[in-house]
């Protein structure tokens, strides 16, 4: 073997890369924790492998969720990374609030992690040269688009939960787009290393490391790929207390997060997603999300002159809400659930959609369009036929066992089980049943 024979094709072209070395590179000395190296990156490797999917699924679940056939998910237009289509099922109710608790939820709690699997290969960003051939440069590329996507995956979710658009452009468009970025080089980054990573986790013993203590805590042996540093320093942690130092971090965000999702005594320390924490009074004691003035919801357009129209029949219905309040009345336990993750659980009461659906003539409906008082925003939705047909899909005029405020979407507001959130549309004007 002659000289360069450790670069690959073209040859000429890495070894130049080899010579011109910046200045930078000369950081990867200050890298020396005894703890990096395949057997920690791989463990964490491994635990990313098998949960960042279930984000992926979720968020991928919730586009679909949003009925892009209808033309409201967002992005409407995505191109030829459009995801097959199908009726969002009605049950159980709260499936949305389950897909989004997983998706927001279990994203915040791996941030300590995705984090720690940053700091173990961080020696790794700053090799050179950067590739040596075809072969690496493409790990080096899915490893720009996995750290990049996720990161700004991230940083996108976090800034939108808490209602800080600093950005200038659509956070939804954004999101998805990013998502795909990432799922590309999530799947490139495991077909690329997977073998090394199930090498890295049977390098040390879990029963052994977790025996093992801080003065007795050593570096691996030197590694192909240069994690492991060529001058360790003694150890300021074992790798039992990075492994618990990483899983408090996670389960730290679980107790911060969990109860937007969850509820009940755990709601309260849910601080890191204050958005929805807006209550109202008494039975309508529950988060706000949106209120009727935010909305610029006109007093005077929800007081007595409001009728709810029904098209789609042979003519136009009109009902004022003491008509509303007359026909047969249906009971149901429902959950609102919020894309951003949070939800809560009522007790609704109102018109069930199909009473509705047959009033207006259209008895078996394959869409209903709802539009709302609010004049800007998600002001209308559409729902599918089996969402209309659910028996515990109402136009909800009471919550709790009282009227519902206006904040909460007086004089009506749609309930249907499994709906995301903001398709739960309140103040509603008009319902479109569409026959065909």
């Amino acid at each position: 073997m002659g000289k360069g024979s450790h670069y690959g094709f073209p040859v000429r072209l890495w070894r130049a890369l080899d010579q011109g070395r910046p200045p930078g590179v000369n950081l990867l000395q200050r890298w020396r924790s005894p703890l990096r190296g395949p057997w920690l990156t791989s463990v964490l490797g491994l635990t990313l492998l098998i949960t960042l999917p279930i984000v992926i699924v979720t968020g991928l679940l919730s586009y679909i969720a949003y009925g892009p056939q209808f033309g409201q998910a967002i992005p409407a237009d995505v191109g030829w990374l459009k995801l097959p289509t199908f009726d969002w099922p009605t049950s159980p109710a709260w499936l949305y609030r389950l897909n989004q608790g997983l998706h927001v939820g279990l994203g915040l709690v791996l941030i300590p992690v995705i984090l720690a699997k940053l700091w173990s290969v961080i020696p790794r960003l700053f090799a050179w040269p950067p590739s040596r051939s075809i072969a690496e440069l493409l790990e080096r590329l899915s490893l720009v688009m996995l750290v990049g996507g996720i990161l700004f995956e991230l940083v996108t979710g976090v800034l939108n939960i808490q209602y800080d658009y600093i950005f200038g452009f659509s956070f939804y468009t954004a999101h998805y787009f990013g998502a795909w970025v990432f799922i590309a080089g999530f799947v490139m980054h495991i077909a690329l290393k997977i073998p090394r990573m199930v090498t890295g986790v049977r390098s040390l013993s879990l029963r052994e490391v977790l025996r093992t203590k801080r003065t007795d805590t050593v570096a691996e042996p030197r590694d192909p790929d240069g994690l492991v540093a060529a001058d360790p320093s003694p150890a300021t942690m074992s790798r039992r207390g990075a492994l618990a130092l990483i899983g408090g971090g996670a389960l730290f965000m679980a107790v911060i997060t969990a109860g937007q999702a969850i509820g009940g005594w755990t709601r309260p320390f849910a601080l890191l997603l204050p958005r929805g924490r807006d209550h109202g009074h008494g039975p309508n004691d529950f988060q706000i999300n949106r209120t009727a003035f935010a909305a610029a919801i006109a007093p005077e357009t929800t007081g007595d002159s409001w009728r709810l129209i029904l098209t789609g029949g042979p003519a136009p219905v009109a009902l004022d809400r003491r008509t509303l309040e007359a026909m047969p009345q249906h009971t149901a336990r429902l959950p609102i659930a919020c894309v951003e993750g949070w939800s809560t659980t009522q007790v609704w009461s109102g018109v069930a959609l199909r009473d509705l659906a047959r009033l207006a003539g259209v008895p078996s409906p394959v869409s209903a369009r709802v539009a709302s008082l609010e004049p800007f925003g998600f002001n209308h939705a559409t729902l599918q036929g089996n969402q209309v047909a659910h028996p515990d899909s109402l136009l909800a005029l009471r919550v709790n066992g009282a009227d519902i405020s206006l904040d909460h979407g007086y004089p009506a507001r749609i309930i249907v089980p499994a709906l995301p959130g903001v398709h739960n549309t309140k103040w509603v004007a008009s319902i479109d049943f569409q026959a065909v």
